[in-house]
């Protein structure tokens, strides 16, 4: 029996053309190639997968794992009567059908999702010759490349050489995506690249997939915990605590005179107000605070009325050392201090719902050392941030905090005047990409440890490793819709 078409059309009509073409690509298992081309439209997709018998009456499964495999959680619940959690259960859950698009498939999808613009091209620069030119046109997105090389037989479930070698080339951390993606998934097996089996007699053709997948960026205990309330609307408060200009410091503070103005970190402010409008916070930036001024803004906010809102998120933009944060004028703020402001006895409106920071602030001289490599900036900053150090006492001994470390103990940051710090940025870029998949903000920042890691420092091959400290007793995920 097939699904009434009206729902099918509230539904098809909801959705853009980079919709379908996502749409389509996760459901090349389950449409046979020129059915999928024929395809123009949503709904002209939903009836070739009612032919195939993947879309019934009564079971709407496929679809609601789908919309959500795109982001496009709102219409489960505008148009299907389903939600994020109902459709995160069944896809746990092989009972109740599990997941039906393939790990390596959706693996692809997400890559083409994280890609950057230069990335993009870096393939198509790299594959011309391989492929079509008529292939590879600016027009061309990286799902159009995945496709035709898996026509080609240059891409498989186990088939993985070539993409391999063209993430190496490119930026190594997208291999590892794909890597880290199918450990999750269980599927540690397809890791083993044909060129790779030789005559090992390795696993071939198809590969069962027996197990009903986690969720992208979490662990089994994770994905079994129930997540913290994020309804209110907006969110929370994010405020941000920008500071530039540390003349004030220079001038009143002798060991301080060699402290320099923090250029870049308003890309970083600007990126921070983005990302965090788009999860639904209202965003608060103050600049250039003396460490009294910091103490009495902090202080506005922890005597805020949070009761109708969901979470507090504070970033903090600055110089500072060991355990401390700088203001302008060079005197100092423990990070401790900065959140106690918010524990229950202090801010009784947040008991129970997640304190969020982020600390991206210069201290320490010890330097991570790794392999030389060229450095892909034209411009670092002269002057390296160094960075909080990683102590347990800087958050609160109770639950619900979450402490994001630029760096660990004693060791700098990087920032750029002109791109901004390695860790926020990455931050952002990682928050704005995997939270509208309803990923878990500690798995996020596991993703941008990664990203930052691999990064190195112009000069003398510097490294660089963010750390995270939480007390979150659930699973803290960042709405979209």
């Amino acid at each position: 029996m097939d699904l009434p078409r009206w729902q099918l059309l509230a539904v098809s009509e909801e959705l853009d053309e980079a919709e379908l073409a996502a749409l389509k690509f996760l459901s090349r298992e389950h449409v046979p190639r020129r059915k999928l081309e024929a395809a123009r439209s949503a709904h002209d997709l939903f009836e070739a997968l009612q032919e195939r018998g993947a879309l019934e009456a009564g079971n709407l499964a496929f679809l609601r794992e789908l919309l959500y495999r795109i982001g496009r959680i709102d219409l489960l619940a505008a148009h299907l009567g389903s939600s994020r959690e109902q459709v995160e259960r069944e896809l746990r859950v092989p009972r109740a059908g599990g997941a039906r698009v393939p790990p390596y498939r959706y693996l692809l999808f997400q890559l083409s999702e994280d890609m950057t613009k230069d990335e993009l091209m870096s393939f198509k620069l790299l594959l011309d010759g391989t492929l079509p030119k008529s292939k590879l046109t600016p027009e061309a997105t990286m799902l159009d490349i995945f496709i035709e090389m898996e026509k080609k037989g240059l891409l498989g479930k186990d088939n993985l050489s070539m993409l391999k070698s063209l993430c190496e080339k490119i930026n190594i951390s997208l291999w590892d995506r794909i890597e880290d993606g199918l450990n999750l998934f269980g599927q540690e097996e397809m890791l083993i690249t044909e060129e790779e089996r030789g005559s090992t007699g390795g696993p071939e053709g198809c590969l069962a997939l027996s197990v009903a997948p986690e969720l992208p960026g979490s662990c089994n205990i994770s994905s079994q915990l129930e997540a913290y309330r994020m309804t209110s609307r907006p969110c929370g408060v994010c405020l941000i605590l920008n500071n530039h200009n540390f003349a004030k410091a220079r001038e009143a503070v002798l060991e301080h005179k060699y402290l320099r103005d923090r250029n870049g970190t308003d890309v970083d402010a600007a990126a921070l107000r983005n990302v965090f409008s788009k999860l639904h916070f209202r965003v608060e930036e103050y600049r250039d605070l003396t460490a009294d001024e910091i103490r009495e803004t902090v202080n506005i906010f922890r005597c805020e009325d949070h009761e109708d809102k969901d979470c507090f998120v504070c970033c903090v933009l600055s110089h500072g050392k060991k355990g401390i944060i700088y203001g302008v004028d060079g005197q100092e703020v423990a990070i401790r201090e900065l959140t106690t402001s918010f524990t229950v006895r202090n801010c009784r409106s947040l008991a129970g719902k997640p304190k969020v920071f982020f600390i991206q602030a210069c201290q320490g001289n010890a330097f991570h050392k790794g392999v030389t490599i060229e450095a892909d900036a034209a411009e670092q900053d002269a002057s390296a941030e160094r960075n909080v150090r990683f102590q347990l006492d800087c958050i609160p001994a109770e639950a619900d905090f979450l402490l994001g470390m630029a760096t660990l103990q004693d060791y700098v940051s990087y920032r750029s005047p002109r791109e901004g710090t390695w860790y926020i940025q990455a931050l952002c870029q990682h928050l704005e990409s995997r939270c509208p998949r309803g990923e878990n903000v500690v798995s996020i920042l596991t993703a941008v440890n990664r990203e930052v890691s691999r990064k190195t420092g112009e000069r003398n091959a510097e490294k660089q490793m963010p750390q995270p400290i939480f007390t979150l007793k659930k699973k803290l995920i960042f709405p979209v819709n």
